[in-house]
């Protein structure tokens, strides 16, 4: 139990040295690091790594449908256009994992870029 203490402060305090985008990138990261190693692995590390992008692009159109959102509109409509891209790919009976991959790099970059 001690050790869940200091791995909780840690946790706590490098979230608070790290920008919020930078954090999200990392989810998208994490992301592409699941749908990486299950682009290879079993039929449950498919399904995993897929309920979780699904997850994450569920809540990213969520975020952008918000109306009190500081991003531009036409760029949240934008993100959720690549999001219901990302859904309709995921929905197939092969998803194209280099697909899904590219796009959440390409989120992840754009959020690490942000200023």
């Amino acid at each position: 139990m001690k050790t869940m203490n200091h791995a909780t402060r840690a946790y706590e305090s490098a979230s608070v040295q790290r920008s919020q985008r930078a954090q999200e990138s990392d989810v998208f990261h994490r992301a592409i690091g699941a749908l990486r190693a299950a682009r290879e692995g079993t039929p449950i590390d498919r399904i995993r790594a897929l309920a979780d992008n699904r997850r994450l692009w569920t809540a990213v159109a969520d975020l952008m449908r918000d109306p009190l959102s500081t991003l531009p509109a036409p760029l949240r409509a934008q993100i959720i256009s690549v999001g219901l891209s990302v859904q309709r790919n995921m929905d197939t009976e092969e998803p194209d994992f280099d697909f899904l991959i590219s796009i959440n790099t390409n989120i992840a970059a754009g959020l690490t870029d942000a200023r």
